[in-house]
């Protein structure tokens, strides 16, 4: 059983932690103050050690519980704690590559299964749709395991192996040692709409780091296929890097802002276009819906103020605020609410949502393809 007084010490830690991170040091004072200025926990504690019919949990599971506590008593939705796995995983997304083998893990009540991607590290290796994965790197498999954890564990550095222990067929066991490699992570598809050539669709899924190259990449694509009018589709995107939507926003516009920013006791930031971006000219039209979101509003947003493009779809979510996100030292991340961002000349979040598109989409995708082609046409 954890010991009474190492138990209220670490998380009197935790608390003058959290309360001393943003200074970005600890001192003896902060501790002794809040030791005593606790002595419910110490109660608590006791209580625990010589009344519980079970342990306390381990250490990590005690510093985990208590972040988590602090956060639900800070109350704000968007200040958040990840654990490691999901810390790397939210990672290599925004990033959009990661050092992996190349599988794709599902679950069942046979155990976690492997179905590898065509030409990928684990394809080449003799690793077949439907393997059963045992071990990683001498670590068993077990149903306490969250899928997070185990794609976690199958990444890391490009170049470096990882030991696989695999049964097929319950029969056979084979083992593995798969050399990592590079991965990519679209975070945007594109295709021409069917039944009408000279249109074009761009899904961004996340906006990521990689985001500014892929699109260009992608309309350049589109454009030697024919394509002249193009859909931004942000439905379903839920955000993520603020200078990426930044940047994402400069490509579309010639000038005008794109937001302005401010930190806590800072001074007002504003990022406007320094010069035309290079699909400043393209014909679009942007889609959205209640789930676009935060940086994903930055860019419809800039482009709906700036009045580059018509928007069409559903009111968006509504997030105006940026978190910082620090790397604890076990790999964890704690994303701190730390500033808010606005469009100069649109409010937002609007009384009826996020922002208000030009046009009511919804119903089928033929619907909302059939308003972006009449759009894009009438605009001709």
């Amino acid at each position: 059983m954890m010991n009474k007084y190492h138990f209220l010490n670490t998380l009197l830690m935790i608390m003058a932690l959290g309360l001393a991170f943003a200074a970005g040091f600890l001192t003896q004072d902060i501790y002794e103050r809040y030791s005593s200025d606790y002595p419910l926990l110490e109660e608590v504690v006791d209580i625990f050690e010589n009344h519980a019919l079970q342990p306390l949990p381990s250490q990590k599971e005690l510093e985990y519980g208590m972040i988590r506590g602090m956060l639900t008593a800070y109350d704000d939705p968007y200040t958040l704690f990840l654990e490691p796995p999901q810390h790397e995983l939210q990672t290599n997304q925004l990033e959009g590559v990661y050092g992996g083998i190349g599988v794709q893990l599902e679950r069942n009540e046979k155990g976690v299964l492997l179905y590898p991607f065509p030409e990928g590290p684990a394809a080449r290796a003799g690793v077949q749709n439907g393997d059963v994965l045992l071990s990683i790197d001498g670590t068993l498999i077990t149903t306490e395991m969250s899928k997070d954890t185990i794609e976690a564990a199958l990444r890391g550095p490009v170049g470096q192996s990882v030991n696989l222990v695999l049964s097929r067929a319950n029969v056979e066991t084979f083992v593995f040692d798969i050399q990592r490699q590079e991965v990519a992570i679209p975070s945007v598809l594109y295709r021409v709409v069917d039944g009408f050539p000279q249109v074009g669709i761009l899904q961004v899924k996340i906006i990521a780091g990689s985001t500014v190259e892929e699109i260009k990449l992608a309309v350049e694509n589109l454009q030697k296929a024919g394509v002249v009018h193009f859909i931004l589709d942000l439905r379903e995107n839920g955000g993520g890097l603020l200078d990426a939507g930044i940047e994402t926003a400069r490509l579309f516009l010639k000038n005008g802002i794109v937001i302005e920013q401010q930190y806590e006791g800072k001074e007002v930031e504003s990022y406007s276009v320094l010069e035309p971006g290079p699909l400043a000219d393209i014909p679009f039209v942007v889609f959205v819906n209640g789930n676009t979101a935060s940086s994903a509003e930055i860019v419809a947003g800039a482009i709906q103020a700036n009045g580059r493009a018509l928007l069409i779809g559903e009111p968006t979510y509504g997030k105006n605020t940026i978190q910082q996100v620090f790397e604890l030292r076990d790999g964890s991340s704690l994303h701190v609410t730390s500033a808010h961002w606005w469009f100069p000349e649109l409010a937002f979040p609007a009384e009826e949502g996020g922002l208000i598109p030009d046009y009511a989409g919804g119903g089928t995708e033929a619907e909302w393809i059939n308003m972006a082609v009449t759009l894009l046409l009438q605009a001709k």
